[in-house]
């Protein structure tokens, strides 16, 4: 809901700003001008929003978060206004468009005085900055369509006159804002609790939204993982089972004529001599049974490896719970209007997800940034658009794993600490992981060479050194939990 025309004209008859100084600009959002001014009254914060259905003008008592960035028309009016003084605000002809005049200090008779025009209008609103000629300077919002931009003349005063303010009157009345105090302080309260896209309300009910939307994806990754940890936590089951398969091998004669066992079925009867006791077997019919004991042996592998980091993506999803629910309660608890929906924005939407700045997993480490590359196509992509040749390769020797690299800083030598860490990674993404120790070489990647008609990404070191390294899982936690671009 935005203030009709005799709603602005109370709240501009009201305002005791006239000879006030500007001493500063605000913008907190890309629709929201606030100026500080200073004058017989002390310091004020007049607000100048052209929000979609929340078109104001009114003080505010605190001033809200600022802009983490700096805003072009912000800057502008910095530039333009900071110091002058208000000499006149009032509302052209009833038609919700206030008139903002501005001296130059009387100690500059060279600088040339402006005017802000703000059009109050829920479709079309904007706040235009001109100069004592009529020729814009600059736009909150650039409209070419409308020749609102820097450099055209501007039409404002030209095309609203005062035949609109008869029919403006008698159309429109102030409405009973509830609340105590000024009319601009019970119209403050308003918009801020209850009313536009920066009301509290609102705000609360997108958090609570988003919250429960980003926690409902938390729960059904977890499910998915608390399945996996089941499945995985009988590792050993897959390895008996297969071993059950392959004593079982004789017990079906049929060949075909290529010599490969039939199956009778997709479940087959066995002796389990581990539990001594018939067991049935799933199996794929279209396999032999050999091969079907392959598929439980690398089940078996796979539940050994998977199963750590099962258990610590699950770990990374109670933090990430955690940190929800502490973002929600200060939220909550939040009750600058600005401030909550700069927090809404910075934690993005569910289908919204920050673009990592590097295709694999990254880490930073003191300053420092890790990179993991944990298959052929992501090694291959670091080492053609990613990796220099003053930055640190690291490899387990004697294990096939990732490649671990370090982003080298100017006029800096790499740490050993730093290195250490890298060297765990090297290790605990590789082969020797489940030994949690384990020789790393390393080098320069300009000591590496690809190798000759090679797999995607294979290098060939030279000039490379060897660190020792030995650690447990919890030691490098505090790593993962900084990683970004996958999963770890």
């Amino acid at each position: 809901m935005s203030l009709n025309c005799a709603e602005i004209e109370a709240v501009i008859s009201e305002l005791n700003v006239v000879g006030s100084h500007v001493q500063q600009v605000y913008q907190p959002s890309y629709d929201t001008i606030i100026l500080e001014l200073y004058g017989v009254a002390g310091r004020r914060f007049l607000l100048l929003s052209v929000a979609p259905n929340a078109c104001r003008i009114h003080e505010i008592k605190v001033l809200p978060a600022k802009n983490e960035r700096p805003l072009r028309f912000m800057e502008c009016l910095k530039s333009r206004i900071r110091g002058y003084t208000l000499t006149s605000i009032a509302q052209i002809a009833l038609d919700r468009i206030v008139r903002i005049e501005f001296s130059a200090p009387t100690l500059s008779p060279e600088l040339e005085n402006y005017t802000l025009y703000v059009r109050f209008w829920s479709s079309a609103g904007n706040i235009l900055l001109v100069d004592s000629n009529g020729i814009i300077v600059d736009a909150l919002f650039r409209k070419p369509a409308k020749d609102e931009m820097s450099g055209k003349p501007c039409h404002i005063e030209s095309d609203y006159s005062s035949v609109h303010a008869a029919s403006n009157a008698a159309r429109f009345t102030v409405r009973d804002f509830p609340g105590e105090g000024t009319l601009s302080e019970r119209i403050s309260t308003f918009y801020t609790t209850q009313s536009g896209e920066l009301s509290r309300e609102n705000l609360l009910s997108a958090a609570k939204a988003q919250y429960e939307k980003r926690m409902s994806l938390l729960d059904n990754r977890k499910t998915e993982l608390e399945k996996l940890r089941s499945d995985y936590s009988d590792a050993e089951r897959y390895r008996q089972i297969g071993d059950i398969l392959m004593a079982n091998n004789q017990m079906i004669n049929n060949q075909d004529t290529q010599g490969k066992q039939k199956l009778p079925n997709s479940m087959i009867e066995c002796f389990d001599f581990y539990q001594n006791k018939t067991l049935i077997v799933k199996v794929d019919p279209k396999l032999t049974l050999v091969e079907n004991a392959q598929r439980y042996y690398e089940k078996h592998k796979k539940a050994i490896s998977g199963l750590s980091s099962v258990v610590e993506e699950l770990r990374k999803i109670d933090i990430q719970r955690e940190k929800l629910d502490s973002w929600y309660s200060q939220l909550v608890a939040e009750q600058d209007p600005f401030a909550m929906a700069k927090a809404l924005q910075k934690a993005g939407t569910v289908r919204e997800t920050s673009r990592p700045r590097y295709s694999c997993m990254s880490l930073q480490d003191n300053g420092w940034t890790i990179l993991i590359g944990r298959s052929a196509k992501e090694n291959d992509e670091l080492l053609r658009h990613e990796i220099r040749g003053s930055d640190l390769w690291l490899h387990a020797r004697d294990y096939s794993g990732s490649y671990v690299f370090i982003k080298a800083q100017k006029n800096k030598t790499f740490p050993l600490e730093l290195m250490l860490d890298a060297a765990r990674l090297a290790i605990y993404y590789s082969k020797a992981r489940k030994n949690l120790r384990g020789n790393v070489y390393y080098t320069q990647a300009k000591y590496l060479r690809r190798a000759k008609d090679g797999p995607k990404g294979l290098v060939i070191p030279s000039l490379e050194k060897n660190l020792y390294v030995k650690f447990k899982e919890e030691d490098i936690r505090s790593l993962l939990d900084q990683t970004t671009g996958g999963d770890s």
